[in-house]
């Protein structure tokens, strides 16, 4: 390929265009069949929540395949992608690990692991690597001790991450590959956590779904898999492209973050509203029968695309005049941690983890600043996230 035809570097997630909600309508994208586009905040709200719009029917074998290459987000034995009583026991056995409660008593040794790596990152030459020092490893580090994983494995988690979410640039094989190292990991580590449970999340999980009944344990190897990569792989995007926009282009909001915890949270939750982990626009759905949506009848069999980055923007929920207002309360629950039976159970714990980073290391480093903001960004890239891959900062 060569210069003149590359495609166009991506815009930072935050500078994306967004067209304004409308009525559900029939779109036909450039590269696949078409689909019901759904966007208003209320029209997605209830093609999440409502069980007649599911996830199973996407995954079936005479369903079109979603990708050419092999990867964990089109696994049908991942639980986001099954429905009704198979999706609820698996559901009902990580349901209250991670309940606001459990996440509350894991915050102060949340806070100590930030704590640690601030500590780290100010002995480092400047100007240093934020991802590397910080943003990757925190997530990292948090759900390891969680799932009771020795640091050894840490680099064999990215591994695995890159090939989990993979953006296409890998061949089949390759991924094909590093997850069947990965599910035999997940299925010795659940086999281990069976003869020798401990107090650890993977224990917990392995000895609810054992109480539970029914949970194949392929279904158990692919949400502990689940667990390993997706509890980092989107608290770091979030991370990683929070620190981009915020000192990039808030940089006067900076200091009220180190100054104001209670603030930071504010921060925190407006960032994860407006700022999407990737390009995808939208979670699909498929539909049982037909259904009324805003006015509009959606046919049984169609596939539709709830657009959470418009419901986000939707002004008859969220003011304009509010919308970019850091600070300011949301004025409805965001929808992008989804909604309804789907809705992300990691969502307490990766805002407890948000807000905790943002708070202390803008306390600890007030004058933290990107070291050459003009550099262009070297991005991340993976199926469903995007963020920094580099992000030098000085103070």
């Amino acid at each position: 390929m060569t210069a003149e035809s590359a495609p166009p570097a991506p815009v930072p997630l935050h500078r994306l265009h967004f067209d304004a909600p409308g009525p559900p309508r029939l779109a036909e994208p450039p590269d696949g069949a078409p689909v019901w586009l759904v966007s208003r905040y209320a029209d997605v709200r209830q093609v999440l929540s409502d069980p007649r719009f599911g996830r199973a029917r996407l995954f079936t074998p005479e369903a079109p395949p979603l990708s050419d290459v092999p990867d964990l987000v089109s696994s049908p034995d991942l639980m986001f992608n099954q429905d009704g009583a198979a999706h609820l026991r698996l559901r009902r056995t990580l349901r209250r690990a991670f309940t606001p409660r459990s996440v509350a008593r894991w915050r102060p040794w949340i806070a100590e692991m930030v704590d640690d790596l601030l500590g780290r990152l100010e002995t480092l030459p400047r100007p240093a690597d934020a991802v590397g020092a910080f943003t990757l490893p925190l997530p990292v580090a948090v759900i390891s001790r969680l799932m009771g994983l020795d640091e050894p494995v840490w680099d064999r988690m990215r591994y695995w991450s890159e090939h989990a979410f993979s953006d296409g640039t890998h061949d089949r094989e390759q991924v094909a590959s590093a997850l069947e190292e990965f599910r035999a990991f997940g299925a010795d580590l659940v086999a281990e956590r069976r003869r020798t449970p401990g107090e650890d999340l993977v224990s917990g999980l392995v000895a609810a779904a054992d109480r539970e009944g029914g949970v194949p344990d392929a279904h158990l190897v692919t949400l502990v898999c689940g667990l390993a990569v997706g509890g980092h792989d989107s608290t770091s995007t979030m991370l990683g492209n929070a620190l981009l926009y915020l000192l990039g282009e808030r940089p006067a909001s900076w200091p009220r973050l180190g100054a104001d915890e209670e603030a930071a949270g504010r921060v925190a939750d407006r960032i994860l509203h407006l700022v999407p982990l990737g390009d995808d626009r939208g979670s699909a759905r498929h539909t049982a029968t037909d259904v009324e949506v805003g006015g509009v009848t959606i046919p049984a069999g169609a596939t539709v695309l709830a657009d959470c980055g418009r419901a986000n923007r939707d002004p008859a929920v969220f003011p304009p005049a509010t919308l970019h207002d850091l600070f300011a309360p949301l004025e409805a629950p965001t929808l992008s941690f989804g909604a309804g039976p789907h809705y992300c159970l990691g969502a307490w714990l990766a805002r407890c983890e948000l807000q905790l980073a943002l708070h202390r290391l803008a306390a600890r480093f007030p004058g933290l600043r990107l070291a050459d903001p003009a550099e262009p960004v070297s991005w991340r890239l993976g199926a469903t996230s995007r963020s920094p891959l580099r992000l030098d900062v000085d103070w």
